[in-house]
Formats: structure tokens, sequence, C-alpha cells
């Protein structure tokens, strides 16, 4: 009788979490405010030293598109793709060749998973999960004696390719939310070397850890529709984000 009981209040709530199901897709941008640990041997090798880094903002061109899974009014998930781009500034070297100003960028194709706990109804939660960012297009660009030097690549062998990251954040009414990201791995490949420019051989790098905060501002997608003459479905629940 009692495994009975529990089969049936197990249905139960399954039924009940399968009625409140809602799936929408959400649109987001983001403003990124990011800094990194960096660390640089000096010239000939030595010992690794920590770079002084400044914040990195960007707002362009960040973009992402997100299919949400409401379970039931307080927890849900969400994944989908975010084109993203992220880097460091430094202004100090240890390579003592007069170098001024280095910046290391690219933009990525990012793939992420969250849990969402809180009240969707008053769109206020918390969120938390991981994520995988595929690095598709690098630009480096330094200074030295007031002159600027650039390179950028598609799929560049400077970067390592995939960068993991873990993020957590929250969401407020009206579709902005704050979010802090931390990535597990190196930004730029330290196997890579080019030419005799020792600015060129990456294994100067004992470190390249990157992570940052961000203002996200998110419109359901079907609000956009709408404006281009689009009929978007319905949830049984206020639609704003």
């Amino acid at each position: 009788m009692k495994k009975l009981l529990l089969v049936v209040f197990c249905v139960i709530g399954l039924v009940q979490i399968k009625a409140q199901q809602r799936v929408y897709s959400v649109t987001s941008g983001e403003m990124i405010f990011g800094w990194a640990d960096v660390e640089q041997a000096p010239l000939g090798g030595g010992t690794m030293e920590s770079i002084s880094n400044n914040l990195r903002f960007s707002v362009f061109f960040h973009v992402g598109q997100y299919v949400h899974l409401d379970l039931t009014n307080t927890l849900g998930l969400y994944s989908g793709l975010a084109i993203r781009n992220i880097g460091f500034i430094t202004e100090d070297d240890a390579l003592d060749l007069g170098v001024e100003k280095e910046k290391h960028r690219s933009y990525t194709l990012g793939l992420p998973l969250a849990l969402k706990l809180g009240s969707f109804r008053d769109h206020f939660y918390v969120f938390g999960g991981a994520e995988y960012e595929l690095l598709f297009h690098y630009k480096y660009k330094y200074w030295m004696d007031g002159d600027k030097h650039k390179t950028s690549e598609w799929f560049s062998d400077r970067t390592n390719l995939f960068l993991p990251s873990v993020f957590a954040g929250v969401q407020f009414p009206r579709g902005l939310n704050v979010k802090f990201r931390y990535y597990l791995d190196d930004f730029l490949n330290s196997d890579f070397k080019k030419g005799d420019n020792p600015l060129n051989d990456y294994s100067r790098y004992g470190k390249t850890q990157m992570f940052h905060v961000s203002v996200c501002w998110q419109f359901d997608t079907r609000d956009i529709e709408k404006l281009w003459g689009g009929e978007g479905s319905g949830r049984t629940y206020d639609a704003k984000i």
C-alpha cells in the first residue's frame, strides 16, 4: 500500500510539473567588465611574474539566443548560443622591450547550460551553470615607441580553441541581470611561437586566466517578432521577462 501511494504521489507530481512546463526563447545582449590573472616570464626565461592589467569594457558584439524551460514557477533550466567578445589588456610586461600596452581579444561562440531558481511570475530568480566557448576570431594589438601593431586570425593557434567557464547571477524584473563568470582554463596557447619576435612567443605566459562581471538585458523573442508582424506563442503567466 505504501509503495502504491508513493507511485501515485510521484505520478501526481510529474503531472503537475508537466502541466506547468513552459518553453520560450529569450534574446539577450550584455556589457562586459573583464579582468585577467596574467603571469609572464622575463626575456630569456626566469620566474613568472604577475602582470598588472586594466579593466576591459566591451559591449560589441554580444548577442545571445536562449531557450528557457520552466518546469514550475520556481524551477527551470536554460541553454542556447551566445556570441561574445572577450579578452584582456596589460600595460606592463616582463620582457623589458619597451612595450607600452598589449591587447588580446577573441570572439567566441558559447553553449551554456544553467539551472535557475526563484519566482518566474515575478521575473526574479538566481541562476548558475557552465559554458563551453569556441574561440573563432582572435586579434592582438601592441604599442611600442608610440606605434601600434596588430594582427588578427580566424581560429588562431595563438589561443586555446575551447574555453570552459562557470557562471552565476541574479535576474531582476524588467529584463536586467547581473552575472559573474570565471574561466577555468588559460585564454592564450602557451605552446604558440612564430618567427623571431619575442612578443610572438607565448611560452612567456604562465597564466592568462580571465574573469568578468556582465550586465545583461533580455527580451522575450516573441516581443521582437511582434515588431515584424510575428504571432508569438502564449504562456499562462505574464510573458514579460
